[in-house]
């Protein structure tokens, strides 16, 4: 893989002209061999691992989280004393239950002891240096090692075979990269290395959006691999403008955003195809893909120690039970995660599939930090946005929208109208959000051009800025 990257690194130094010529070339070359030997075993590996059973899951799990305490503890200085301190003895981890010995950390730990938390001494060859933003608005700076693109394409390669995807299959991406027009002034960039047709969600008019539709329908047999609020504005505009689907697409695949359950209906209405979600962060602790039969997310055991903690840091045993997503992953070796708090929560399902046979975790209903995802009431409550997100066509004729507060009680709908916008819908609305309200928040509408995104081309349906939620985001942190 890191050869592969090498080659997409020159590859995006050629002049157009000359990259389609080499496209031509490269699209006979198979995918799996153009990804280096290091993908090829990888996937061979996670493609078998992840039917193991409970107990050669156990192994392989203790074997890997004695491996990276070990490590930690010997080549780091905020290890050494963080465990010296709590009294635990990092080569004792005689089985799993052990690893609750030792202390948790988050994101504030990371932020104030990088540094120290680094087991590459000397010069730092070979390893990346990363941002993630979250949703605190807080960003987190860490390093990884450099050689982990292959391990980590495998997980996805065999996460989305459960969706009907395989290496031959062209993937068109609405991610958040920004892509320039081309002569005709469509935005996609076509990467021949990894069969990847890139379209620009940062521009999602009407008529870009028409064009976007159009050119997907010549890919021949695809998937689509997307951010979810990308992909239900598309089929939002599709449904709205009385568009003809594609009926190419094999399956939607939706990973770094949560997954709201009204989205997904609207999505396999439109496409007419199986909506597949995955769950992973930056910092390569936790991958969990949804089962080929069922919407639950099944974590991959092999990539990372999954841990779910309830509100005293105990472990979440029981199905229907809800706690803190903890991880330590087996990925970066060059700063060691270890009983990470992610900040993301989701309910427990159970460690067996009957469906497909997995021993496994089993998760649903993953969310993220609570302050994105709540009003704040004028008596102080909290409004869930999913009880706010309207299940008809109350948002019949708005491309986009985003709720803005910045003190409880009062609220801002923002919302983006398509070109049939009128007074009509302002009051359609309006009713309707206020009678779900019932008088406990003031809503204001307000039309805008656009909705800014984050650096990575994210939604944020909740900007909450009220001094209430800023004190619990960082509670949480």
């Amino acid at each position: 893989m890191k050869l592969a990257l090498s080659r997409k690194n020159l590859w995006n130094a050629l002049p157009r002209p000359l990259r389609a010529y080499a496209g031509r070339l490269l699209s006979a070359v198979p995918l799996r061999y153009l990804l280096g030997r290091r993908f090829r075993q990888q996937l061979e590996f996670v493609q078998q691992a992840q039917h193991w059973s409970a107990e050669q899951v156990r192994a392989y799990q203790l074997g890997e989280l004695r491996r990276i305490c070990q490590r930690a503890y010997q080549h780091t200085t905020f290890y050494r004393a963080l465990y010296d301190d709590a009294g635990v003895n990092v080569r004792n981890l005689a089985s799993l239950d052990d690893v609750q010995q030792l202390p948790v950390i988050n994101r504030d730990t990371v932020q104030t002891h990088l540094d120290d938390m680094c087991a590459i001494p000397g010069p730092r060859r070979n390893i990346d240096f990363i941002s993630t933003g979250g949703t605190s608005g807080k960003p987190l700076t860490f390093y990884i090692g450099a050689n982990r693109s292959a391990i980590e394409y495998a997980y996805l390669t065999a996460s989305w075979q459960r969706a009907g995807y395989n290496l031959n299959v062209p993937l068109a991406v609405f991610r958040g990269r920004p892509v320039p027009p081309d002569k005709t002034g469509l935005r996609h960039e076509h990467d021949p290395l990894l069969r990847h047709h890139h379209y620009s969600t940062f521009h999602m008019t009407d008529a870009d959006m028409l064009r976007y539709v159009q050119h997907v329908r010549q890919l021949g047999p695809c998937c689509l691999h997307v951010y979810p609020w990308a992909v239900a504005t598309l089929a939002s505009f599709i449904r709205r403008a009385g568009v003809s689907p594609p009926t190419n697409v094999l399956a939607v695949i939706a990973e770094s955003e949560i997954v709201y359950p009204e989205q997904r209906k609207l999505v396999e209405d439109v496409f007419g195809c199986r909506y597949f979600s995955c769950y992973g962060h930056t910092e390569k602790l936790v991958l969990a893909a949804e089962c080929e039969h069922t919407s639950d997310y099944h974590v991959w055991p092999t990539y990372g120690y999954f841990e779910l903690l309830d509100e005293e840091g105990n472990a979440v045993t029981t199905p229907g039970q809800r706690g803190e997503i903890v991880g330590t992953g087996f990925i970066n070796r060059a700063v060691p995660f270890i009983r990470y708090r992610t900040g993301d929560h989701a309910t427990y399902v159970g460690d067996h599939c009957s469906a497909c046979g997995r021993e496994q975790p089993i998760i649903r209903e993953i969310r993220g930090h609570r302050t994105q995802e709540v009003l704040i009431a004028a008596d102080g409550s909290e409004i869930s946005w999913t009880a706010m997100n309207m299940h008809d066509d109350t948002f019949r004729n708005v491309r986009q929208f985003q709720f803005r507060q910045d003190q409880a009680g009062e609220a801002i709908l923002r919302i983006v109208p398509a070109a049939e916008f009128g007074d009509t819908d302002r009051a359609r609305i309006a009713a309707r959000l206020g009678a779900k309200l019932d008088h406990r928040l003031n809503l204001t509408i307000e039309p805008v051009e656009s909705i800014e995104l984050t650096k990575r081309g994210k939604a944020v349906y909740v900007d909450q800025r009220t001094p209430r939620a800023a004190a619990a985001t960082c509670a949480s942190n």
